[in-house]
Order: structure tokens, then sequence, then C-alpha cells
């Protein structure tokens, strides 16, 4: 049988990836001293016992859990007197001055309100990669880079981790020593509200319910503090009856500002030994999908954010992470009517004078956002929509953009059949970013054999890729479970983009 000429159709390109010999696996021997604590009946016991321990039998037990734990962590007797210091409320119910006990017996005290949490013992996954700030004593075609990761311990929480590490000339990724002594940060509350903004931010949560609050900023100046924040709201609730109902919305005031803070870690900490645990109310179950991006202003100036999404069991909060040393890091809530979804991705600079942001409102199709300030975001644009069958349930950005000379680059993530969670890529105006140029027909990246097995099945993902030496490198995550790093050459990615087939 003779078949016509044009029946067969020609089918599309596929784009080049290697995959490099390297894994991420997650790591149950990293783990971070943590506060532990129970029910104050409880609590006063155990102060009760050890109080009442003789000197020697006190001297001998503080020995031995300095000397099981001291190589474990930095500065472990420092963290002990730390817990020590959050029984306050509880000491002042048994009438014991803290200053009438002894340092060592703080200290012992303290290591009874101690545990070890193993940040990353089920999962390491959802990377970002940027360039890091300090490149020297680099050969020449390496590039020092700095990944995070989404770290996953007991009981489903997540935290922030970090990774430093070097790409070759070749692209291949090595990853520098790993400290063992994880820290967490300092908390820093000295934030300053600005009341209008606040009160802007509050009513986008609350709506209509704006009498029980609107007393509370009646005791606050235009600006106030924390402490000045907690003050009124307590003041608010003696005043007068509140009811349950109230009371939860004067306990919204606090949760809300609670987002609002600062962390710094010691100097002597390597950036792996950093951890950016869940610190606020609004984040104690867990810390999601931080997508990093090198943003360069419009004064030539350098600062790194992050976009993650916050969760506290019931409700989702988008916040941004701002830092410029990786030391020290402001965080604020993304605030708006956008400022309730996951998945937001900053461009690395503004366009025609204004921030950008991808973002997904829906959970099925991508867009676009502009605004004049970082923090608050309005309106978004629809700019895509699943086309092809791996796409067709959802389709959502994998990091912010990144530009190259034929327009900002997009990883994307669709999800098909079987919720299978693919790599995809599209090109988009660098002038007009709103304007699709192109996308790929068929993914990226795909699971395989090895990659589709793990805590969540079939999943491919990234939260940010990084171009060097005319590659694109993309770190991923592998069924939410552990992480691998690849490589597509950009010519080949760009003229595909440019020229489907």
């Amino acid at each position: 049988m003779r078949v016509p000429l044009g029946s067969f159709k020609k089918l599309p390109m596929q784009v080049t990836v290697t995959r490099k010999d390297v894994l991420y696996n997650p790591d149950p021997s990293r783990v971070i001293a943590r506060f532990h604590y129970s029910t104050d009946e409880r609590s006063k016991n155990i102060i009760r016992k050890v109080l009442d321990m003789p000197d020697e039998e006190a001297k001998i037990a503080l020995s031995q859990v300095l000397r099981g734990y001291s190589k474990r962590h930095r500065s472990i007797s420092r963290i002990f007197e730390n817990h020590f210091n959050r029984l306050s409320h509880v000491l002042r119910e048994m009438n014991i001055n803290p200053e009438d006990i002894e340092e060592q017996m703080k200290v012992l005290i303290g290591s009874y309100f101690t545990k070890e949490y193993s940040i990353e013992s089920a999962a390491f996954f959802n990377p970002s990669i940027i360039e890091a700030p300090d490149q020297s004593e680099l050969h020449v075609g390496e590039k020092r880079v700095i990944l995070s990761f989404r770290a996953t311990g007991e009981g489903h929480i997540s935290s922030i981790v970090f990774r430093s590490g070097v790409l070759d000339e070749n692209n291949n990724l090595r990853i520098e020593p790993v400290g063992k002594m994880l820290d967490e940060a300092e908390k820093i509350r000295r934030h300053i509200y600005e009341k209008e903004s606040f009160k802007s931010q509050l009513y986008d949560l609350q709506h209509n319910n704006k009498k029980i609050t609107s007393k509370v900023f009646s005791k606050l100046g235009d600006n106030f503090t924390y402490g000045e924040l907690e003050r009124a709201v307590k003041e608010t609730k003696t005043e007068q009856h509140i009811s349950t109902a109230k009371s939860l919305l004067l306990n919204q005031i606090m949760w809300l500002a609670s987002a609002h803070y600062e962390i710094e870690f010691s100097l002597d900490t390597a950036i792996s030994e950093r951890v950016i645990f869940p610190v606020s109310e609004n984040e104690r179950n867990g810390i999601e999908d931080a997508r990093f991006v090198k943003f360069i202003d419009d004064n030539g100036k350098t600062t790194y954010y992050a976009t993650y999404t916050a969760y506290d069991g019931l409700s989702i909060l988008p916040k941004l992470i701002e830092t410029k040393d990786f030391y020290h890091f402001k965080i604020k809530p993304i605030n708006g009517e956008l400022g309730r979804n996951k998945g937001m991705a900053l461009f690395p600079r503004k366009i025609n004078g204004k921030y950008a942001m991808l973002c997904r409102l829906d959970g099925i199709n991508n867009y676009i956002a502009f605004s004049d300030d970082i923090n608050i975001w309005h309106e978004a644009k629809l700019i895509q929509e699943p086309k092809f069958p791996w796409e067709f349930i959802q389709i959502g950005n994998c990091g912010s953009p990144i530009e190259t000379k034929e327009g900002w680059l997009v990883i994307t993530h669709g999800v098909g059949p079987m919720r299978e969670y693919v790599l995809g890529a599209s090109l988009f105006d660098l002038h007009n970013p709103e304007k699709e140029i192109g996308r790929l027909v068929t993914p990226l990246m795909t699971p395989n054999e090895k990659e589709r097995e793990g805590y969540v099945p079939n999943v491919l993902y990234t939260c940010g890729a990084i171009i060097h030496n005319g590659m694109l490198g993309i770190p991923y995550a592998m069924s939410d479970y552990a992480s691998a790093f690849a490589c597509v050459n950009l010519e080949e990615l760009l003229h595909e983009l440019k020229n489907p087939t």
C-alpha cells in the first residue's frame, strides 16, 4: 500500500538534557537543638526534680549531657541557657527567682527542655540556584553558586537550608564541604510597622470586621513597634467583654504582625549550617519552596530575594525574604489581593520601571503582575494556559525568569495524566513579558525510572535555574524526596523555543 506524501506528521525535536552524576539525598544526621515543651504542670515537676538533685549528682548529669552533645551543636550550653530563659512564666508561678539559681543548674534545667530535630530526615527537595555574592578564589570558567533546598523532617515540617558549590567550565557542580554544626538564627523583632499599610494588610484578611480592630489602632501612632502593638491588643481585650469571635480577630492582628521579622546568623557559621526554620505563628507547619533570585536595582545595587509560602496548618501566606549577605535576612508577608497564592516568582530586575512577578491565581494558569512596591501586589494578567497534554491539569512557573538575548526564559512545570509533574520551558518578550514568544511542544524533562519513585511518585520539580558558560543548569527534585542536577545547551533550547516543530 502506497502512503501519500505528507501523511506522516513530523515529530517535535527533543532538547538534549544531560543529567549530571550527582544526587542530594536527605541526611538524618543534620540536626538542630530545639526548645522542647509540653505542659506547665509537667514542666514544674521537671524543674523541681532538677533543683532537688544533690550537687554532685547534678554535676555528673550536666557533664554527661555536655559530653554527649557539645560536639553535635555549636555552644550547646548557651542553647540550654536560652531554653531555660523561656521558662520564666513557669518559674514565676513557682515563686522561684531565676537569679537565685546557679548558672550550672540553669544549663542543666535547660537541657531537659531541649530536643534534637532532624531537619531533612524525610526529604531534601525543590532546589533553587543563584550566583553567590563571593566570586573570589576561582579558576577561569568557574562560578560559585548558592543552592537553597526545602528540607523536611519529623511531622512534615519544612525549612530552608543552603549549600555552597562551584560550577566548573563544563558545568559540573561541586558542592563545598557541608558543615555539621547546624544553627538556627537569632530572631530580631525590630520591625517598624506603618499604620495605614498594616491596616490595609489586615483588612485584606478580615474584610468587613473593622470595628474591634479599629479600637486597637486608635491606641497607636502612625508608626509602631511589635511591643506597642502587643500592649494595644492586650489593653483592648481587658477594657471590655470580648466575645470569642472578636478575640480571634484581635489574635489575627498579632498573627499578621509576627509575619514581619528579621533573623541573623553568627558570622562563624558556614552557609550550609544556616537553617531558616519556621519561627512565626503563620509558619508553624512549614516553609515551602523558596524561589531565590539575584535582583539588580535600577541603581545597580544587588539584593537577593526569595518568595516562599508559609503554612500554619490551615492557611497559606506568601512571604518575601530579603538579604544581601545570607547572614542577615528580613522577612515580610506579600500583601494585596495576590498575596494569597502559592508559586510567586520575582523577575531579576524591574520591567519598564515596575517590579514584575509571575504568579498562579487559580492553581491552573500562569499570570504576570506589576507593582511599584515589592511587597504589595493587586492585579495580574493571564499569560499562559495549559496547551499540551502533559500540562492539561495545570501549568506553573519553576522559579524566576532568566534574562537571555532572545527573551525571558521561564522554566515551567506541567501536570498531566497520573498527576505526573514534568518540566517545560517558555520564552517571553524582554520588553513586554506579557507576550509569549514560544513554548516547548514536548517536556524538557520527565521523571525517568530512577526519579519517579519517592515520597510523591512521578514528580519532577525545580524552584530555579542558572546560566553558565552557554548552558542552563537546573537543580531539580525527584518525587519530593531527593535532588539532582542537569544541564541543557542554551542555544539549542532557545532555537527550539523560537522555532517549535
